[in-house]
């Protein structure tokens, strides 16, 4: 790291990553608290005399908690309308303030003044915050990573949440030994900790670079670049950086656009738009309806929750050895093997033997904390290219919290009404799963951000499929990127010339380049002095810089 490096809170290099990573945690840990925290409090009689319909009233119950997806919603379709215009860093800090709002209107919610209402526009404003949190989070984790440990990252965000939740059930068992108001208030207040611990040094930490440069300001993007990696702000490493960002912005033209309409969502082409939103939106939809997500906490015992929460940190030390799709693959089938096991155990209706399904729920936790829990957090947020990615996460979000909420409302239905048939479903929808995530979700382990909008350009370019493209596009080095993106169509070299970029580094010769991994022939585009374009005009880089 350079000595005199930029800095945010006196940090740059590892520390300043690792400052980030850890708000960016924290705010999963609050969502995973959140989720959990309700579970061991709505039948508590200190609850129950304060919110009296609640008491021995399983759809009141119901309603009260579950009424906290539909202001996650509302939170993800906010950041889905205005998330471009107000950048990584602010809406997290908002998503964190309305959250603490919502936590001070549930602890003050008193006997006598309609406590209820007042208890569930608490619950609302509490997931609104978490809507817009959880739409932006794994989008500026994303952005600020490095290629190398992005996947890592966002994975223990995604696996913390079975420790928010591991944590809310222990603290509403603690709490439960205490005094009536302690027994429900302590839980929900605690949230204000991680609320603070996001808010404050938030305050202080980078905007991400790629949206510091999607909005045409180059200079702040070249100190968070240099702040987060380490380098000296004139560094060749910084310009190398900024300048393939740049490139990919403008092969979806979004360079200097504020604000992406809402229209270029629906767009394919070579930066396949529409195809890559529906990968991001897909992976959740396929969360939630692969089993019993939600209420997975009123599911297992304290014991059980603590396996949950170690199955959680299996990604973290596979996600880059195994890859996202063999990931998701093997939770699908561990998922579906649960769930015949469940309803196969409870079909001869003999307690004995429906002692068997408890195997079946063991499975499901471990498959889907180890891969459900986290990746559909870690895919759309390195799936969707640059120009849409803020929007395309923010509908992939709503999507988790729509099928969260129908999850909540029909499961015990179908529970009371068929029974074993419920977990016969679940089974049948994670076999559906297979064919669509092997035939059509790409590898994305240890690509660099602008590496993935090269392997939908040459699937396009090529007519051939998206994984294929990911199989045979050889791992890139920084200075290789934009040759790339040059043959397959994503640079207008005419038109960047004409914005002021240097003629002669627009000469362009084709360097042969031998991989084991690619088929056909593989070139990298340098110009004819054999030094790595970008829009600098010509940077001499030594192809050091991070692919992230």
């Amino acid at each position: 790291m350079a000595s005199n490096s930029p800095k945010f809170m006196g940090l740059a290099g590892r520390p300043l990553s690792l400052a980030v990573s850890t708000v960016a945690t924290t705010g999963f840990l609050l969502f995973g608290y959140d989720q959990g925290v309700m579970s061991g409090i709505i039948t508590a009689h200190p609850f129950n005399d304060v919110f009296e319909a609640t008491r021995d009233n399983s759809t009141m119950q119901g309603t009260v908690t579950a009424i906290y997806e539909i202001g996650c919603l509302f939170g993800a379709m906010f950041i889905l309308a205005v998330g471009d215009l107000l950048g990584r860093r602010r809406a997290i800090i908002l998503g964190a303030l309305i959250m603490l709002a919502g936590v001070i209107i549930q602890v003050t919610s008193m006997v006598g003044s309609t406590p209820l209402a007042q208890f569930i526009v608490g619950r609302v404003v509490m997931g609104a915050g978490n809507g817009i949190n959880t739409s932006t989070i794994p989008t500026y984790q994303a952005e600020c990573s490095k290629t190398s440990n992005r996947g890592l990252l966002i994975c223990i965000e995604g696996g913390v949440i079975a420790f928010g939740t591991l944590i809310a059930y222990w603290i509403d068992y603690g709490a439960s030994f205490g005094p009536d108001d302690l027994t429900w208030r302590f839980p929900i207040a605690f949230q204000v900790i991680f609320a603070l611990i996001i808010i404050i040094p938030m305050i202080f930490l980078p905007e991400s670079p790629r949206w510091l440069l999607s909005h045409g300001r180059v200079e702040e993007a070249d100190k968070v670049i240099s702040a987060l990696r380490g380098y000296e702000l004139t560094s060749e490493n910084t310009a190398l950086e900024r300048n393939l960002i740049i490139d990919s912005l403008r092969a979806s033209g979004g360079y200097g656009q504020k604000s992406t309409p809402v229209k270029f969502l629906f767009t394919n082409g070579k930066t396949q738009h529409f195809r890559r939103m529906m990968l991001g939106a897909s992976s959740q939809l396929m969360q939630q309806i692969g089993g019993l997500t939600r209420n997975m906490s009123l599911l297992i015992g304290g014991v059980n929750m603590i396996v949950y929460a170690i199955f959680a940190t299996f990604s973290w030390f596979f996600i880059e050895r195994i890859g996202r799709r063999r990931l998701f693959l093997y939770g699908t089938v561990g998922q579906m093997v649960a769930m015949i096991i469940a309803f196969a155990c409870l079909i001869p209706d003999d307690n004995q033997v429906a002692k068997g399904a408890v195997v079946g729920f063991f499975i499901y936790i471990a498959s889907f904390g180890a891969t459900w829990l986290p990746l559909p957090w870690l895919y759309p947020a390195e799936v969707n290219p640059i120009k849409t990615r803020a929007k395309a996460n923010a509908v992939s979000t709503c999507t988790n919290w729509l099928f969260n909420f129908l999850v909540v409302m029909v499961v015990p239905i179908m529970v009371t009404n068929i029974g074993w048939g419920t977990y016969l479903f679940f089974a049948a929808c994670n076999a559906c799963f297979l064919p669509v995530i092997y035939f059509f979700y790409p590898e994305t382990a240890r690509r660099s951000l602008e590496e993935i909008d090269i392997i939908f350009a040459k699937g396009y370019a090529e007519r051939i499929s998206y994984v294929k493209a990911a199989e045979e596009l050889p791992h890139l080095q920084p200075s290789e990127i934009e040759g790339y993106a040059q043959r397959y169509g994503l640079i207008d070299t005419t038109s960047r010339t004409s914005a002021g970029r240097n003629s002669r580094d627009e000469e362009k010769i084709l360097e042969s380049r031998t991989d084991g991994n690619a088929s056909g022939s593989n070139e990298a585009i340098v110009n004819e002095h054999g030094v790595e374009s970008g829009l600098g005009g010509g940077v001499n880089t030594s192809g050091r810089a991070d692919r992230g």
